[in-house]
């Protein structure tokens, strides 16, 4: 069955979501995944086997074929995407696969609370994304190289 290019169906309007998924786009360099937020207003759902709702609750995905993930698989799937697959790796495992089922189903029914507690810590790894990602994409580093400015000298980015 191939996976990719896999489509993800999440909730933007959760920070904890948010953050994840802004984390699978900055390592989408291959392109094979889209992202779909499901909590915006002109959001359809006629045209997927899950409605809304079912959508906001756990993350889905939809296969080029039209079969869909759902919950961690979705994860492992997507970090396979982006190079990641052996952080997912022990959610697939047959002793451990249960485990991680019950605990996503759980930190996803109480995202936006456990966003709000920590909404502190998000936002910095947020804006330190963003730096990182501003660094690399200026003009000094476009040749894959970022020299830092010496002491007292601005960069010209």
């Amino acid at each position: 069955m191939n996976n990719y290019p896999l489509t993800l169906l999440y909730d933007e309007s959760c920070p904890l979501c948010k953050l994840e998924i802004d984390n699978l786009k900055a390592r989408n360099d291959q392109d094979l995944l889209r992202f779909i937020d499901v909590s915006a207003v002109n959001f359809d759902d006629s045209q997927y086997p899950a409605s809304k709702k079912e959508m906001m609750e756990i993350i889905h995905a939809m296969r080029p074929d039209g079969s869909f993930a759902k919950g961690v698989e979705v994860f492992r799937l997507a970090y396979g995407a982006v190079g990641l697959s052996w952080i997912t790796a022990p959610t697939g495992l047959p002793v451990l696969k249960p485990l991680f089922d019950w605990a996503y189903i759980h930190v996803a029914r109480n995202r936006y609370r456990l966003s709000n507690r920590v909404s502190g810590l998000l936002f910095k790894i947020a804006a330190d994304r963003a730096a990182k990602r501003a660094l690399h994409n200026s003009r000094v580093c476009k040749n894959g190289s970022c020299p830092l400015p010496k002491n007292n000298e601005q960069s010209d980015a």
